[in-house]
């Protein structure tokens, strides 16, 4: 993958045009570290009647996108079959790091099975026949913006970094 390209958010209220346009920028594997090392994500979906949805999920971060499963009588993927934006942030706030893209259902079995092994070893367990015996659904998450902000950094305002792919 091409690292995506690192910049400063839009944020009128901070930072007035630093002198360095760099300075402070996280680098992206400090985000992809995160994104590996989460237990828990919080994912955010839009309901029918345009109402948010949030939820925590399990997942990984896989071939450069984000992976993770549900029911497909789950809240969650009525939402995705709706609409399939999405916003999946990982556990700790004051680390945090947030996605956003456009959700696909996976159903090739094949890539179910490469999955299940990253997940298995991650979380434990075999996710695999929970998978074809709830009939369950894959959904990757290919991201078109991240977001990610550090509270530890020196100058938090600074260190606040979007990501374009």
């Amino acid at each position: 993958m091409t690292e995506p390209k690192r910049s400063r958010p839009h944020w009128p209220d901070a930072l007035q045009n630093p002198s360095d346009q760099t300075a402070g920028l996280k680098p992206w594997s400090w985000a992809l570290e995160r994104l590996e090392k989460s237990h828990n994500y919080w994912i955010s979906t839009t309901r029918p009647d345009s109402r948010p949805h949030l939820m925590l999920i399990w997942g990984i971060w896989w071939q450069d996108a984000f992976w993770f499963s549900t029911g497909p009588r789950t809240r969650k993927a009525k939402n995705i079959a709706a609409d399939p934006h999405c916003v999946i942030g990982t556990e700790k706030a004051d680390e945090a790091v947030i996605l956003e893209g456009i959700v696909e259902e996976i159903k090739d079995r094949s890539v179910w099975k490469q999955l299940a092994q990253i997940y298995n070893s991650k979380y434990g367990g075999d996710v695999e026949p929970l998978l074809l015996a709830s009939g369950g659904s894959v959904f990757r998450l290919q991201p078109e913006v991240v977001f990610a902000q550090d509270e530890h950094a020196e100058n938090f305002a600074e260190s606040v970094t979007r990501w374009r792919f």
